[in-house]
């Protein structure tokens, strides 16, 4: 009777902890982006343009709202930009790698500096 009593706590144990592991790695599959990680010191100029230009400005270069050419444009539609990338509506028709997304979260967050 003891056996089966300690058999069945190891068992619990090992289905409690399965269950809080598995649920602390779904970051990848879900496509959440963790927010813990973010560097307040990206720069626009070296990192946040040429992600932008690469990814975006083929639709929002001017003829599409928001107009998304230059450093005023993005950061007067900032949240609009977070949003849409964060919950990766947007780029349609292409996909930012989730370093790029939290870059640009980040930035955002930190005050769109034009730095």
């Amino acid at each position: 009777m003891k056996n089966i009593l300690k058999l069945k706590n190891i068992l619990v144990l090992i289905v409690l902890i399965t269950f809080f592991s598995c649920e602390n790695n779904v970051e990848e599959e879900s496509g959440v982006i963790a927010e813990e990680s973010c560097d307040p010191t990206i720069s626009f100029t070296a990192s946040i343009k040429s992600i932008i230009d690469n990814n975006c400005i083929q639709c929002h270069g001017g003829n599409r709202f928001p107009d998304l050419r230059t450093h005023q444009g993005i950061s007067n539609s900032a949240e609009i930009v977070k949003t849409q990338v964060v919950n990766r509506t947007m780029p349609q028709g292409g996909s930012l790698t989730n370093d790029q997304i939290e870059m640009i979260r980040c930035w955002i967050e930190s005050g769109a500096l034009n730095n």
